[in-house]
């Protein structure tokens, strides 16, 4: 899910293309339509439909108007929606989006959550005209690895590094500890699990996947589904400190053409069934309360609208009970639909649509086709029954029934939360090559370099305190540490030395160099790439390694990314190189217990990372078709092995465009370029970290320009972006200053 995204540009002219259509299935491609014998069995457990709740939810309907059976299938985004609206509007569920905070705020610390999440709910109890018991609000939020919304929260690693863990018991125990931190605030739904299996690690959602093989994502399933919600008891709300989960995307996002996001799986069933439905059989029998539909396609068939997939196979042949909702404003990308209106979705057997912005003319013009017959009551009372089957799971129907948990903010953060996070670093961490480099010995003078070396925000990546995970600093984490910091106090307790550069330029004698470095952080489709090089075309870290071990250091690399990238030159250059994937906010603390030797010059801890996900052999194909280290490979101090010189033939010459960042962190984005005309000069400044802005100075008519090769800004254009610029104004202009964006 999203909401906005801020681009950090400077000055930005970008061409777009005529817009383009989405890419209609291969004339060779199988129908659209499920047959539900070919799909997995399952069923959601009886202590969800137990007879009382189901006659207690009968006498609520009999009595609940039109508008506020339609109000309880609808989703607005607190951004969009205050409280007051809740005293008018009788809209069921409230969401966080990713760059949604309370008041405007999305860095807003925890107490002002409590409070705006206290403030909507005493607004839609104080409803005027009800003529029943208030329901209560549903409030969701993408808590994926961790409460992650909330600065202060642990961030634990994303769902890729728990994979490598091979651990699902671990991932249910964290599941666990999200839910009493999602539960700290006054929230009660998170949209976690997700159970795609992604197979092309271009997609930018590959890191919210546990791994690349149907078995291990569906191992998951249950541990997590468990973590989240506990046991679902036959008449009873969910226990203290557990919340309702949601897994998603139904169905095949991450077998979509080409790895693109909200694309098209263009496959026959036997694969979709295969490969991408296994994790959730399991889920549903565990009592998943909620399913994700995928903004994605089948065949050319919005999932959000194919009554063949969502009535007939997942609410009928897997026997799921709860409800289904619709992913951030999706159902616009239905033929003949808009965001204010869809009855498609409804009638396919959407229960909740998520109408962020849209909410409003999407009540009224679905209480319209109600009355019109166009959508059915039967339909409508079904969608209904299964939203209040998931509030009665979730809370007691009496006005002033307790969260307990709400506002115990000693859980964010916990101690004991933390440790939990940390054991989960380590347990991820994979090695892929040791040439005798790892692990660092007592006494060892260390010099830590690259962009990630002191940043805690790189190892967390996306949908961390911002949708994108972008603009955060350190200060955000006040109980994170960096890898130099995690560093520095491990070597510092055996003897050693830590000396942070950056550069690595740092002068001395140093005995290794641990340089982090991988990629910056990215969400949903702006994660999307169309190669698997590691910094195509531009290999700063590649040169920042060769400099480090022509000064005769042993060269450790710790790589962050949110998917396996083909980085054989940088293996190369490496005598060590560790996966770190998305560690989060304990990241640093994690990477160092299993790199440092403890004070005997024995490890503390071992490598037992696995790869969930094949590393690719070629940036041009598919991973797990042409792996290096299939998945399963990873090394250790028990067991090691040499890795030989990689072939580095492929590496790309020139880089593929970015349609999304113009110039950010001092550079311009990949295949754009930038040039001044006339009477304007450049010059490099600081401008919240080192040389990452550009002074620009007219002494008369002048442009700056930042332009590149056409490119489609389709996606861009409908997915509620915008193009931010930030700058500051050094002295008043004499004459006039344009500042716009176009095609030519």
């Amino acid at each position: 899910m999203r909401r906005s995204l801020f681009l950090l540009a400077s000055l930005a002219s970008a061409c777009c293309a005529n817009p383009a259509t989405a890419a209609a299935p291969s004339a060779a491609a199988p129908s659209a339509l499920a047959h539900p014998q070919a799909w997995p069995a399952a069923h959601s457990p009886a202590t969800l439909t137990d007879p009382a709740t189901e006659a207690r939810i009968t006498q609520l309907m009999r009595r609940m108007t039109l508008a506020e059976k339609v109000g309880q299938t609808i989703v607005a985004d607190i951004g969009s929606i205050a409280p007051a609206d809740l005293r008018r509007y009788p809209i069921g569920a409230l969401l966080a989006g990713g760059n949604s905070g309370p008041y405007g705020d999305d860095r807003a610390p925890a107490a002002r959550w409590v409070q705006a999440i206290r403030a909507y709910r005493a607004a839609a109890r104080a409803r005027p005209g009800q003529q029943h018991v208030p329901i209560p609000l549903l409030f969701g939020i993408d808590a994926v690895h961790g409460n992650n919304n909330i600065p202060g929260a642990t961030i634990f690693p994303h769902n890729i590094g728990l994979g490598a863990a091979h651990d699902p018991a671990l991932a249910g125990r964290i599941a666990a500890a999200t839910a009493q931190e999602v539960a700290a605030i006054g929230a009660d739904w998170t949209f976690a699990p997700t159970l795609a299996v992604p197979r092309n690690l271009r997609w930018g959602r590959s890191y919210e996947g546990f791994g690349e093989t149907p078995a291990l994502v569906a191992s998951y399933a249950a541990p997590v589904t468990l973590g989240i919600q506990g046991r679902l008891v036959a008449g009873q709300p969910l226990a203290p400190g557990h919340v309702a989960g949601t897994a998603k995307h139904f169905i095949g996002d991450g077998g979509t053409a080409g790895g693109h996001d909200q694309g098209d799986a263009r496959l026959d069933e036997a694969t979709l069934v295969r490969v991408h439905a296994q994790g959730y059989p399991p889920a549903i029998d565990a009592g998943i309360l909620g399913v994700m539909v995928s903004f994605s396609s089948w065949n050319g068939v919005r999932d959000i609208a194919n009554r063949s997939l969502l009535t007939t196979v997942l609410k009928g042949r897997m026997g799921f009970e709860g409800l289904v909702v619709g992913d951030w404003n999706a159902q616009g990308d239905v033929p003949g639909c808009k965001t204010t209106d869809c009855p498609a979705a409804y009638l396919a057997g959407v229960d909740m649509l998520m109408a962020p912005d849209s909410w409003k003319a999407l009540l009224a013009n679905t209480v319209a086709e109600v009355r019109a017959g166009i959508i059915p009551m039967a339909r409508l009372n079904d969608a209904v029954r299964r939203v209040l089957r998931v509030k009665m799971k979730l809370r007691r129907f009496t006005g002033g029934a307790a969260r307990p948990l709400t506002g115990r903010l000693d859980l964010l953060g916990a101690p004991a939360h933390r440790a939990l996070a940390r054991e989960a670093v380590r347990e991820s961490l994979v090695l892929l090559k040791n040439d005798g480099a790892l692990p660092l010995k007592p006494g060892e003078r260390v010099l830590v370099a690259g962009d990630g070396a002191d940043s805690i925000a790189k190892l967390c990546g996306g949908w961390t305190i911002s949708w994108q995970g972008t603009g955060n600093s350190n200060a955000d984490f006040p109980h994170g540490r960096s890898v130099f910091a995690g560093l520095r106090a491990a070597l510092g307790k055996v003897g050693g030395t830590a000396i942070l550069s950056p550069s690595g330029t740092a002068p001395g004698q140093f005995d290794a160099a641990v340089v982090v470095y991988g990629e910056n952080p990215y969400a949903e489709f702006q994660g999307d790439i169309d190669t698997l090089e590691f910094q195509p075309g531009r290999k700063t870290d590649l040169a920042l390694l060769r400099r480090l071990r022509a000064r005769g250091l042993k060269v450790i690399s710790v790589f962050i990314s949110g998917r396996p990238l083909w980085t054989n030159p940088e293996l190369n250059a490496s005598d060590a190189f560790v996966a770190a994937f998305l560690p989060g906010s304990q990241g640093g603390a994690g990477i160092a217990d299993v790199l440092v030797d403890g004070p005997a010059g024995q490890p503390r801890w071992d490598f037992t990372g696995r790869l969930s996900f094949s590393w690719p052999s070629r940036p041009d194909v598919v991973a797990h078709l042409a792996p290096l280290f299939p998945v399963g490979y990873g090394l250790s101090y028990a067991h090691p092995a040499r890795v030989g010189q990689l072939s580095v033939a492929g590496a790309a010459k020139a880089p593929p465009i970015d349609p999304t960042r113009y110039f950010a962190d001092g550079h311009v984005g990949r295949g754009w370029r930038l040039s001044t005309h006339g009477a304007v000069t450049l010059t490099r400044v600081d401008a919240g970290r080192q040389e990452n802005g550009r002074e620009a100075r007219w002494t008369g008519q002048g442009s700056i320009v930042i332009d590149g090769d056409t490119v489609d800004l389709t996606r861009e254009a409908t997915g509620d972006m915008m193009l931010a610029v930030e700058y500051r104004l050094v002295a008043p202009p004499k004459g006039a200053v344009t500042l716009g964006m176009g095609c030519g």
